[in-house]
């Protein structure tokens, strides 16, 4: 059907010969043939709770949001392709949600598109989009088109969660097991290799994981498995990188920090073979990367085993880097080093 749409413009059109009105038809068209859920035509967007997810009154739901927005010059590397960067601007926001203890429902999609978008590009864009909604069960209930000066893709995602399932920053204690569903570094030398070595693809046989990790992000489901039992008292996203993301935690738990162990646990051996081969420093990779979407998880010690083993069933991973201190830093162990964390995460509006 998208095929014959398209035909009619004999070959691919940049899309301020198309319009908005048929820019948007576009949109429906694929995402009707790609879920069978046909968009709303309507002046709002309206999404049923189901009474199977609150079969009473006594559940306290609550509604949970985030809106995260890709810009092409910010966020995609020149090397991804138009179906990665839309199923990556997806992506980056749905992990907020899960990692928050929350399954993500529905996304509405703001899309700013400049005029000399080809039409065939915007159809691979699209795909994207609808293949992260489609294997992270989300649903595509619209949004909105505009001409802008270059991409800019702004999805809004919702859902919903028992008030007491839901895993918020703040709740870390002293003597808590600092855990991740991931090990860092592979993004760090992806975006090292993208950005910093020109043609990659000689380097692409050695460290294919590692920029993998940055054309083709992935996020674990393990906060919703630790949500459902209660079985984390903290979590964060990690995309802004991991010494940010620490550090968030700790604003929001006042007087506490981490000890971080600098072993296998914490990084993959990629990382640690790029840090040698290239000499980029290891710590800087591991902790300066961003765009992961690892999850970072506080567990009391008495729970760890439980949820270790709660997770590994539903086919998940947790690996121990660390614990909670009663001090405001972060420090790293290394062998028999101790020395404070100086490493930041990625901010925008930043000097460079």
């Amino acid at each position: 059907m998208i095929l014959v749409f398209f035909m009619k413009f004999n070959n691919s059109k940049a899309v301020k010969h198309l319009g908005e009105s048929t820019i948007i038809h576009l949109i429906e068209e694929m995402v009707l043939e790609k879920t069978n859920k046909p968009l709303l035509h309507d002046d709002a967007f309206f999404l049923e709770i189901s009474p199977s997810i609150a079969p009473t009154s006594q559940l306290e739901l609550v509604l949970s949001l985030n809106t995260d927005m890709l810009v092409a010059t910010t966020d995609v590397p020149t090397q991804m392709s138009y179906p990665q960067i839309g199923f990556k601007s997806v992506l980056m926001n749905i992990s907020d949600l899960i990692v928050k203890g929350v399954k993500p429902k529905a996304v509405i999609i703001s899309l700013g598109l400049p005029a000399d978008l080809m039409s065939d590009d915007l159809t691979a864009l699209v795909e994207g989009i609808i293949d992260c909604c489609v294997k992270y069960d989300v649903d595509y209930i619209g949004g909105d088109v505009n001409e802008t000066k270059e991409l800019v893709i702004n999805p809004t995602v919702l859902g919903w969660q028992e008030q007491n399932k839901i895993l918020y920053r703040k709740g870390m204690n002293k003597g808590d097991i600092l855990a991740t569903n991931g090990k860092f570094g592979l993004t760090g030398v992806g975006f090292d290799i993208l950005l910093n070595k020109g043609s990659y693809e000689q380097l692409l046989g050695p460290f294919n994981k590692s920029i993998q990790s940055v054309l083709n992000p992935r996020v674990g489901l393990e906060a919703l498995v630790l949500s459902s039992k209660h079985l984390a008292t903290a979590t964060i996203d990690s995309s802004d990188g991991l010494s940010k993301s620490l550090r968030e935690l700790m604003i929001s738990n006042p007087g506490l920090g981490f000890e971080i162990n600098f072993d296998h646990n914490l990084y993959e051996e990629e990382t640690k073979a790029y840090s040698s081969d290239v000499d980029v420093a290891l710590e800087d990779l591991v902790f300066s990367g961003g765009e992961e979407f690892i999850h970072l998880f506080t567990i009391r010690p008495e729970d760890f085993e439980e949820a270790k083993k709660t997770v590994q069933i539903s086919g998940g991973v947790l690996y121990k880097i660390g614990k909670v201190i009663d001090d405001p830093e972060i420090y790293i162990l290394s062998d028999t080093k101790k020395y404070p964390l100086s490493a930041n995460g990625y901010e925008h509006f930043t000097p460079k």
